[in-house]
């Protein structure tokens, strides 16, 4: 079976999310990939989570095209590719309909950063796309979705923010592997229900400070990373 492993770490990202309670019924979606055969590894469109095998994931080159898989890949694949095409430090990638996070993707907004658990994890407020044009909804869609969050990306760090709200429709996030990237959607559906009632006890609060947000991210992340076991 090709990419045996990383289908097995596939398989457990996609696992993850409907343990973590982030999908209902078939919604969803989890991938990897390979970049030195630049292949990608991502969920069978429409298949039962409880039924999934690590065959059933479908492996894919980065222009689509199915290498190895009897079943049709997730219908996210083209976003998932883009993805991939223009952030090159990440391994894996997630798209949820969780509850919260999608909330405030419906509404269009940014999760602000309010504080430190979110900046454990985002170096700055979760940021949300501009909606798609009418063209670009009728045309390639699931493309420009991929390409509506780079334009967004342009000046901000993938790694330091592995997330985005597509606006009026939900999130995706990313990471250095599937695992990771499971996880990051994780904590987002976290902190966007924390965020929501936050901003409902106080809607003018200033958020947390830039030194505080850089102190904490800076602890888990980077080279002086001072968080957890060497």
């Amino acid at each position: 079976m090709l990419l045996s492993h990383l289908r097995e770490e596939v398989l457990k990202a996609n696992l993850e999310l409907v343990h973590a309670g982030l999908v209902l019924h078939t919604f969803g979606n989890a991938s990897g990939i390979d970049r030195q055969e630049g292949l990608v590894a991502i969920k069978p469109s429409g298949v039962p989570y409880a039924s999934m095998r690590p065959e059933d994931i479908v492996i894919t080159d980065m222009e689509g095209k199915i290498v190895e898989g009897d079943l049709k890949p997730s219908s996210d694949l083209k976003t998932h590719i883009v993805l991939y095409k223009e952030f090159p430090a990440i391994g894996g990638v997630v798209h949820t309909h969780s509850l919260h996070a999608t909330a405030w993707a419906q509404a269009g907004r940014p999760i602000p950063a309010l504080g430190t658990t979110h900046a454990d994890y985002f170096h700055g407020p979760v940021p949300a796309t501009a909606p798609l044009s009418d063209e670009e909804i009728e045309g390639d869609y699931v493309l420009n979705t991929g390409l509506a969050i780079c334009r967004r990306f342009k000046d901000l760090d993938p790694m330091a923010t592995p997330g985005v709200l597509v606006a009026g429709h939900a999130p995706f996030c990313w990471g250095a592997t599937p695992a990771d990237a499971a996880h990051n959607a994780i904590v987002l559906e976290f902190i966007a229900h924390m965020a929501l009632f936050t901003v409902s006890l106080n809607p003018e609060g200033p958020g947390v400070s830039q030194a505080l947000l850089d102190r904490h991210y800076f602890r888990k992340h980077g080279p002086k990373a001072t968080y957890g076991q060497k």
